[in-house]
This record gives C-alpha cells, sequence and structure tokens, in this order.
C-alpha cells in the first residue's frame, strides 16, 4: 500500500481521498485488511487522531468497516449512495451546518426512542462502560471527545438497524469534519460543560435502561437543544 506523505498536519480529507481512490482503482479489494492506525499513521505523516478522522470519513461513505480494536477491512469498492462525499465545500458552508444539525437531531432524537426499545444487555453493558469512562474524563477534551462520540455510537448500534447506522455516520462524520476544534474548546475541555453533558447523558442512558422510549426522545432532544446552542455561536 502505497501512499503520498502529507506535507501539511490534519488533512484526513485528503488522506480519505487517497485511500478511496486506492479502493475505487483496485489497489485495495474487497476483503483486504488495512494497516493498522499506527503503521497508516506514520505512512502519511500524521497524528493518530488525524487517521482515525480520516477513517470515519471513510466508514461513512460506506467503504471499510471498523471492528472493535481499530482493525479496518474493505467492505465496498465504491461510495455508497447515503454518504456525503463533498467534505471540502460543506466544511465553509454555515446554511449546511445548520441544516445538518437539524437532520442529526430529528435521527438521534428517533434512534434514543428505538434503541430504548430494542437494546439487549449486551447494549446496556457497554452503554454502562462508556458512561464509567465518561464520568472520569471530565475536563479531558481528548477523552471526553472520544466517550461522547462512543456514547452516541453505542446508541445506534442499539437500534440494530444498519441503514439507520450508516445514515447516522455520514451526517456525524460531515458535520464533525466541520466543528471538530470548536467543539473540543467549548464542550470537553470547559469543565462547567463537561459536567452538564454527564448529566445529560446519565438521562439518556437511564431511560434507555428503564426501555421508555418517550423519555429517552426528549431526553436526547434537550441534550442536543443545549449542544447546539453552545456551537452555533461559533459558526
Amino acid at each position: 500500500m502505497e501512499v503520498t506523505k502529507l506535507q501539511k498536519q490534519n488533512h484526513y480529507d485528503e488522506i480519505a481521498q487517497q485511500i478511496k481512490e486506492m479502493i475505487m482503482q483496485g489497489q485495495l479489494k474487497m476483503g483486504d485488511k488495512l494497516p493498522s492506525t499506527k503503521e497508516l499513521s506514520e505512512r502519511f505523516g500524521v497524528g493518530r487522531s488525524t487517521m482515525r478522522e480520516a477513517l470515519s470519513a471513510l466508514k461513512a461513505m460506506g467503504l471499510i468497516e471498523i471492528r472493535q480494536g481499530g482493525a479496518c477491512r474493505v467492505i465496498r469498492q465504491s461510495p455508497s449512495e447515503v454518504s456525503l462525499p463533498e467534505w471540502t465545500s460543506l466544511r465553509m458552508n454555515r446554511t449546511t451546518l445548520l441544516e445538518l444539525m437539524e437532520v442529526r437531531q430529528s435521527l438521534e432524537i428517533s434512534i434514543a426512542a428505538i434503541a430504548a426499545r430494542k437494546r439487549t444487555p449486551e447494549d446496556l453493558a457497554q452503554l454502562e462502560r462508556i458512561m464509567q469512562d465518561m464520568g472520569t474524563s471530565v475536563g479531558n477534551d481528548a477523552e471526553g471527545e472520544r466517550t461522547d462520540l462512543g456514547f452516541h455510537q453505542l446508541l445506534v448500534q442499539a437500534t440494530h438497524n444498519s441503514i439507520m447506522e450508516q445514515t447516522f455516520e455520514s451526517i456525524r462524520n460531515a458535520m464533525e469534519m466541520m466543528i471538530r476544534d470548536i467543539r473540543r474548546a467549548e464542550l470537553y475541555a470547559n469543565q462547567e460543560v463537561a459536567v452538564q453533558l454527564l448529566r445529560e447523558h446519565k438521562v439518556i442512558y437511564e431511560a434507555i435502561c428503564s426501555g421508555d422510549p418517550v423519555l429517552a426522545s426528549q431526553a436526547m432532544r434537550e441534550h442536543l437543544e443545549h449542544v447546539e446552542s453552545i456551537l452555533i455561536k461559533y459558526i
């Protein structure tokens, strides 16, 4: 797997584009495993967080799957129809970001309700673990980001609906690429805000545990409205 090493940092969209072209041109075929995140980050000359974002973008396009533990495998030779590939044009478009926020809110409210009905004991165990991690990461921006994203990812997995999961990933990754720096500074590194986010996630988690779709969707709506009220000041 030959790659072009980048001269600038944080170009996850360029990395995603390089790997996407390798897949579409057949240099990487369905079933092929990608090198580890560590090895890829060294080849491209970027940090692991940047590499993970590039892999998340490829997953959102439906090109790869990311298994537990971080192993990645090619699952398609062309992007899926529900992907949102125009990352560069979206990044600087405030109107598009606001529209994505509206779509994400509607989708995640539904996800919370469905997860409350369909979650399994294994889903609840995973949510409990991520809630514990979230509680110990308050004020740590990198860990706060990881646990927050992990919580929402586990919720969509708990719907046991593959179309829902793929649609959510496309929207989430497009939006996060535009607001990542703002989100880290204003949400996770801010102690007061981080504590409030933990409370909101706990309410959602408890509603999922109790199997109450109405309460789960209401808690998710209030959480997303709070987050968006903070982010919208900076976009």
